[in-house]
């Protein structure tokens, strides 16, 4: 979705307007707000908040990842590289070390529908291998 810009100009009372009606949802802004009071022109842009990972989200799955890190033998750094590359695809690259496979897809990248995901995949792959990583109970997810 593409961000909606809104500019009103001072010579009409939308200025005036825009800032009351700003300054009544934000009301701990109202001080910076009074310094728009003797501006020339406001924009205002309204755009989609992205949701992103919540934190109960993140400690579920980095303790998991951990457990079932430890149990497999390998670090949790290398178990989530696993992880991302079985839920989000990998690419090759060639490197002076040689072919190095990385994930097509950092965690950092991923909105909180794709971490869920992650974690799903986090959950399946832990129990083909045998090891089980309980559901998320309540929480954010």
């Amino acid at each position: 979705m593409k961000k909606l810009k809104y500019r009103f100009k001072r010579e009409t009372t939308d200025v005036l307007t825009t800032l009351a009606g700003l300054n009544s949802l934000f009301p701990d802004q109202s001080e910076e707000l009074k310094l728009l009071l003797d501006v020339d022109s406001i924009t205002v842009t309204a755009e989609k908040t992205v949701k992103e990972r919540t934190r109960p989200q993140e400690n579920y799955y980095r303790k998991w990842i951990r457990e079932f890190a430890e149990w497999a033998g390998l670090t949790p750094d290398e178990m989530h590289e696993e992880i991302l590359c079985i839920a989000f695809g990998s690419e090759e690259s060639e490197t002076k070390f040689g072919t190095k496979v990385r994930p097509a897809k950092r965690s950092s990248q991923v909105k909180r529908d794709e971490y869920s995901f992650l974690i799903d995949h986090l959950i399946i792959t832990a129990a083909k291998m045998g090891f089980a990583v309980p559901p998320p109970i309540g929480g954010d997810f």
